[in-house]
């Protein structure tokens, strides 16, 4: 498995791994594991090393057009100094290949970042395709990434001598120790929250600078467990579960992040068929009514018994102490049913209902 650079400080920290996308990342740190985490989080901050998500830069004249003829989003919604959800859809099936962010840059250089697993895919793909003077650049080890998440983080990142306070999903270039650091307005927690992307040399400086700068806001080291109980808590999807060349954007209520409007990307023909006639599956939340705890792979059952769908994402809700989940229904399921899902051979009841399952933060 690979390693991030700031695998040693992790390990100080006593670190519990766990593999993702074929990286050995932290799940969760000694202290008070994934509640104390998500707890941090949720009511001052904490700081995430996702460096296992892709880097990839496509550059070159003509670089922003092409990027926008190929993923879901419409770059046209955005100017230079904004990032932006999208989507990698397979052209035939409009499945999804991968979500990410993208930086615009310029008309002449938008970076992305894919997930870990599927950024040599996204790179391939976009590479194969490429105009003449159009560049694909696979970057996944040039760079670091820490995700400083939560009500406190501006004034973390402030006592770290990095800019903040700007607008929502909009990035800022800063010189950090002579190191350039990219500063963007976003997170995958539903909280206020920053992500910079910095070389790999420099990332264990930062982080060591991070957590210094967060001690008087009580920062906690956060792994992968408390970002999934976070990000579910958002409905926020997790490519693998929630997204997938088997699940469209239609049937995942993504469409928001899809430019209909545009003349051309990647599965157009059959998202726009498919939106019309209206998807046979979407996803949806479920919010125990009981007990029950959902976890990825259980059937759900309508109140005949009738098989209706399968749970895509399910955790236990720190925030509301409860089982909370997403699913793939059928579309005959509706916000408000009643279903029950079949957990380790009991029927738990649980409401269908629409993420989120907790209030986001302001994103102004």
């Amino acid at each position: 498995m690979r390693r991030s650079p700031l695998h040693d400080r992790h390990q100080a920290l006593g670190a519990k791994f766990a593999e993702f996308g074929g990286w050995e990342m932290p799940l969760e740190y000694a202290g008070g594991g994934v509640l104390r985490e998500h707890a941090a989080v949720r009511s001052g901050v904490g700081v995430f090393d996702v460096s296992h998500l892709g880097k990839a830069r496509v550059s070159g004249p003509g670089a922003a057009d092409y990027v926008d003829a190929t993923l879901s989003n419409s770059l046209a919604r955005i100017e230079p100094g904004k990032a932006q959800y999208t989507l990698c859809c397979d052209d035939a099936t409009g499945g999804v290949v991968d979500d990410l962010i993208a930086y615009l840059r310029g008309h002449d250089e938008v970076f992305l970042v894919p997930n870990a697993a599927n950024c040599a895919e996204v790179v391939a793909r976009l590479a194969a395709q490429a105009p003449d003077g159009v560049e694909v650049v696979d970057l996944h080890d040039d760079f670091v990434v820490l995700a400083v998440q939560g009500p406190r983080s501006d004034d973390v990142l402030a006592a770290a001598g990095l800019p903040a306070g700007h607008g929502y999903m909009s990035f800022v270039q800063a010189g950090w120790q002579g190191a350039p650091v990219t500063v963007c307005r976003t997170g995958y927690t539903g909280e206020r929250g920053y992500e910079l992307v910095a070389p790999a040399h420099a990332g264990p400086d930062l982080w060591d600078a991070i957590l210094a700068a967060g001690e008087a806001y009580g920062i906690a080291a956060c792994g992968l467990g408390a970002r999934d109980t976070l990000r579910t808590e958002m409905g926020y999807p997790l490519h693998g579960q929630d997204i997938s060349l088997d699940i469209t954007p239609v049937q995942a209520r993504l469409g928001w992040a899809v430019g209909w409007k545009k003349p051309a990307f990647w599965g157009r023909a059959v998202l726009s068929a498919e939106r019309a006639t209206g998807p046979a599956r979407r996803l949806l939340g479920l919010e125990s009514r009981g007990r029950g705890i959902p976890r990825p792979g259980m059937s759900v059952v309508d109140a005949d018994g009738a098989p209706v769908g399968v749970v895509t994402s399910g955790t236990f809700s720190p925030t509301r102490r409860m089982g909370i989940g997403l699913a793939l229904l059928d579309a005959r399921v509706n916000e408000g049913d009643e279903v029950a899902v079949d957990v380790r051979g009991r029927r738990e009841a649980f409401a269908v209902r629409r993420p989120p399952f907790v209030e986001a933060s302001p994103t102004s």
